[in-house]
């Protein structure tokens, strides 16, 4: 029987940028940094609470293909907030700029709550809402 998710792969071109994105905005926690990792440049473990992502570099001399929305797979990642402007206004003033922008905004309001998307530099969806129940 499963238990839990365990955790998350995503791969990147742009480890430093990631990294940094995940530690520095999302306020993720690394766990191990593993460097020359079967052939890839880094094989890093990052946790938020329970909720770990396994970031990765291709194998030495490859690249990933660009994210793309319009792929099977997962589309997105999702966090909880209980304060959507706050969160909001905290990624900003940390100088990130990247979201996904719905008629013009980049916080909207869906199915009784608020949610924004920002986009992680190796095009990762990351989904914050305010609105726990669906």
């Amino acid at each position: 029987m499963i238990k839990k998710i365990h955790h998350v792969c995503i791969q990147t071109n742009s480890y430093e940028d990631s990294l940094r994105f995940y530690l520095d905005i999302l306020e993720f926690q690394i766990i191990k940094e593993t460097p020359d990792f079967h052939g890839r440049q880094y094989n890093t473990w990052i946790s938020l609470g329970d909720f770990m992502v396994e970031l990765q570099t291709p194998k030495h001399g490859g690249e990933f293909n660009s994210f793309d929305k319009e792929n099977e797979g997962i589309a997105h990642i999702c966090f909880y907030v209980e304060d959507i402007e706050k969160e909001y206004d905290r990624i900003v003033r940390l100088g990130w700029s990247d979201f996904a922008l719905k008629n013009g905004s980049a916080v909207y309001s869906v199915e009784g709550g608020k949610l924004f998307k920002v986009i992680a530099p190796e095009g990762t969806i990351i989904e914050v809402r305010d609105n726990e129940v669906i």
